[in-house]
């Protein structure tokens, strides 16, 4: 069995930086690795994205379909009882606030906070959510949970 005395360093050395524009005898000398003229051998050279020298770029070129609803979504916030269970204590009020303020929801969520059934909620609190899913308000009616849809 190896000690971690027996062991070796396994790895290379590190490569010593490539210095350009050191003279001939520095194998990267005069035109400093850039070839010969044209701009790409210029100073201040910039390469433009999608820049085809004149010839109508590729993604230009490319046809433009479909609708994506990426803009309009609103996103919602989901949580489980189970998970609601282990964040409240008894006589807690349960809201998108108060998710923030523990540091379980996002900052924005622009549609609002979601109810689900996943897991048990066993703990006396009152829940104050956009959605509430139905399974999940069958299980709050029967273990006798206040709860109430806000506007989102």
């Amino acid at each position: 069995m190896t000690n971690l005395s027996q062991l070796s360093n396994t790895h290379r050395p590190r490569k010593k930086r490539h210095r350009v524009g050191r003279g001939m005898g520095s194998k990267c000398g005069k035109t400093c690795g850039r070839g010969v003229k044209g701009d790409k051998a210029r100073s201040g050279y910039k390469n433009h994205f999608g820049q085809e020298g004149g010839q109508i770029p590729l993604y230009k070129k490319l046809p433009t379909r479909g609708f994506t609803n990426g803009r309009f979504k609103n996103v919602v916030f989901a949580v489980n009882l189970g998970m609601l269970d282990k964040i409240f204590a008894d006589g807690e009020t349960v809201s998108l606030q108060t998710l923030q303020e523990k540091g379980f929801a996002p900052r924005r969520v622009p549609g609002g906070l979601k109810i689900l059934s996943g897991g048990e909620l066993t703990k006396k609190v009152t829940v104050m959510a956009s959605f509430i899913s139905q399974s999940a308000e069958e299980k709050l009616k029967k273990n006798g949970i206040s709860f109430q849809q806000v506007p989102v």
